[in-house]
């Protein structure tokens, strides 16, 4: 985990720890600083957005004191990568270690002293984000809010977590990534934590009456190539068209069509990424998913992918 957001995304180098506190200010999180009598540190910081999380990479040279009342709309999970941290919250104290997790929630108080080698990854989720990825997953959260339970995690210890922001940080540093894949990952992560670190929101089992999303999408997988109509959809699924639209917002936050004709393009985009199949043309295969409109169906690729059908054609054949 040493080597992440080192290069592409440094913002300050050595800098004045004021000025890389003003601007952690703006991007971060809400904080003071309060820098040593003696010596004059030397603070770095590489940050960079991803989907809707923030990194930062950050270390203040310095035995520098950050507090902040509560970051208020957003959640902390800090990673230490080199030195180590005091941490005091909720009557305890811990010196963090490289590969211990600090997740704070946005009501928690901060109190961090880091070591002149401090080192740290930061990513910033907001509070808004987590409640939609609780939504998603059909899971209730209390009425004032996702909070977790536990301050302090053993990164080993957490399955996944690792190879995961290992990852994004990977991917947010490619030369492109588009920001549906962005999106796509800032919600793993998002469901990830919310599995994985203990927190109040409470699992609903599904109720045996409840039909099966799985056998929704997998009824338009089947029929991409048709004209599947809500009607058809509401008939396989046995409800009502307007229960089938609330399950889809709850389920994935998107209406059936809309996540018929993001099927489509997903398709579409596979078989011109793939050398083997055989394309005549990009009209063709637009037409064969339904797409008749051929200005419309380039744009909403683009807009999806980041590039025209044309650039992938050529790029994979």
């Amino acid at each position: 985990m040493d080597s992440l957001l080192n290069t592409k995304s440094r913002i300050f180098d050595r800098a004045d720890p004021h000025a890389v506190s003003e601007y952690v200010n703006q991007h971060v999180g809400a904080h003071c600083i309060q820098l040593p009598r003696t010596g004059h540190p030397q603070a770095s910081l590489s940050h960079c957005t991803f989907g809707k999380l923030d990194l930062c990479k950050l270390s203040y040279g310095g035995s520098v004191h950050v507090t902040s009342p509560a970051l208020e709309t957003i959640y902390h999970l800090q990673l230490l990568q080199r030195g180590h941290c005091l941490w005091r919250g909720r009557g305890q104290e811990h010196y963090f270690t490289p590969g211990e997790l600090l997740l704070i929630n946005p009501d928690d108080p901060v109190d961090l002293t880091y070591s002149d080698d401090c080192e740290k990854l930061i990513i910033k989720l907001p509070a808004s984000f987590l409640e939609k990825a609780c939504a998603e997953n059909q899971w209730r959260a209390p009425g004032e809010g996702i909070r977790f339970t536990a301050s302090r995690y053993d990164l080993k210890q957490l399955e996944g977590i690792e190879a995961l922001l290992g990852l994004i940080c990977q991917e947010a540093e490619a030369e492109h990534c588009v920001p549906q894949l962005q999106e796509q990952y800032s919600r793993i992560i998002a469901s990830k934590l919310l599995c994985t670190l203990a927190n109040n929101i409470y699992r609903e089992p599904l109720s045996e009456s409840c039909p099966s999303f799985g056998r929704i999408t997998d009824y338009i997988d089947e029929h991409l190539k048709k004209d599947i109509s809500i009607e058809q959809l509401a008939q396989v699924a046995n409800m009502s068209a307007r229960s089938l639209y609330m399950l889809f917002d709850r389920k994935i936050g998107t209406t059936p069509k809309s996540y018929i004709r993001q099927r489509k393009l997903e398709q579409i985009h596979g078989r011109l990424s793939d050398p083997s199949a055989k394309v005549r043309n990009i009209t063709e295969i637009a037409m064969d998913y339904g797409f008749l409109h051929l200005g419309r169906f380039s744009e909403s690729y683009k807009t999806t992918f980041g590039e025209l059908p044309s650039d992938t054609l050529r790029k994979h054949h």
